[in-house]
């Protein structure tokens, strides 16, 4: 039985440290591609990255049906942490879930799997965050859609290796569909639905 004093941390100063959060993460949606840090520090379980946790602790609640890929729902530490800090329901529909955990994106099921939203509640789609090697090295990407100016460049070392091609789905599905959001340790990129990418040169 873990003592609650076994869990590790959560934020230090609650309040600040969410606020600052949130705004990386928006940030990182209002500007797709760019890669935001996130400073504050909370403890992470086992798997979970430091960045992945404090998203956790900012953005879910007892509200927000949270799926996990089998890597994290098989870890104990990560869930009573989860549960402990966030309250967040754990389920095991993907499809009803608001948020999704993904720590092994060589895994990651159909994106069809998830919730996609309605015409009336786009917005009731599951937001999926994928735990990635790099957000600075790796393959180059070029984004383009709304909030670039342009095209904006993304070097990344990333799994699923299709995944951007998968999220073209979401070109026929608008407004309805999925975002994502990548993390790399302390670093955060948005890739919101509306935003097209493809590896350059291709």
């Amino acid at each position: 039985m873990t003592i609650i004093a076994e869990l590790p941390p959560g934020f230090a100063d609650k309040v600040l440290s969410a606020q600052s959060t949130f705004r990386s993460v928006m940030d990182a949606m209002a500007r797709p591609g760019s890669v935001q840090r996130i400073v504050p520090m909370a403890g992470a379980p086992g798997m979970m990255m430091r960045g992945t946790a404090a998203i956790a602790l900012t953005l879910f609640d007892h509200d927000t049906p949270l799926w996990l890929d089998a890597r994290l729902s098989e870890s104990s530490d990560v869930t009573k942490w989860l549960k402990f800090h966030t309250g967040a329901p754990v389920v095991q529909d993907s499809s009803i879930a608001a948020f999704a955990l993904v720590s092994d994106g060589g895994a990651l099921p159909p994106l069809e799997r998830f919730a996609l939203g309605s015409s009336e509640y786009p917005d009731r789609s599951t937001t999926v965050i994928i735990q990635v090697d790099s957000l600075t090295a790796g393959r180059s990407f070029e984004l383009r859609g709304p909030g670039i100016d342009g095209v904006a460049a993304l070097q990344a070392s990333i799994k699923p290796f299709d995944l951007f091609e998968r999220l073209r789905m979401n070109e026929a599905l608008f407004p309805r569909g999925i975002d994502v959001v990548l993390v790399a340790d302390d670093a955060v990129v948005a890739i919101p639905r509306t935003i097209r990418v493809v590896s350059k040169g291709s």
